[in-house]
């Protein structure tokens, strides 16, 4: 018995026990992986964090790239609000179990997404278009032109 460290005593008759529920944090034993955490994400949000998009600035317009495999058009609405908000979401559903199927691994996320963008100032609410093909979601904003002020060079006098 000598031969096994003890976790629970430091010295005798004080305890010291190890309990990683008693902290004030959340204990996560994913927390040091490379992937979100599996407890703080519920099964049916999970397509929302794996939904990756690119927002690019070119001289004429935003554009924003989102890849979305296997999902159709008609599952995907891109909506822009009032407060020059842009979003993108959708659904992946999940698919059909049958009985006598023996699932190995289950890799492929299904559920709702959500993303949502502020647009700056110079981007037109009312000529925005968006694409989508072989999984790529395609959204242009189109900028305005940026007005070049006159600068009109004052004589000093005196």
């Amino acid at each position: 018995m000598a031969m096994i460290p003890s976790f629970f005593n430091n010295r005798r008759g004080s305890s010291i026990i190890f309990d990683p529920f008693s902290s004030f944090e959340a204990w996560d034993p994913f927390k040091d992986f490379p992937f979100p955490s599996s407890s703080l994400i519920p099964r049916e949000n999970s397509a929302f964090v794996s939904t990756r998009i690119d927002w690019k600035e070119t001289p004429e317009a935003h554009v924003f790239k989102a890849d979305l495999p296997g999902l159709k058009k008609e599952e995907v609405k891109v909506e822009i609000e009032d407060d020059r908000v842009l979003q993108i979401s959708g659904e992946r559903n999940t698919e059909m179990e049958d009985k006598n199927d023996t699932w190995h691994r289950v890799e492929r996320s299904s559920g709702k997404f959500l993303r949502r963008f502020r647009l700056p100032e110079n981007a037109k609410m009312d000529q925005v278009k968006a694409s989508m093909e072989n999984g790529l979601l395609t959204v242009t904003v189109p900028k305005e032109e940026v007005k070049k002020h006159d600068v009109k060079a004052i004589e000093i006098s005196g």
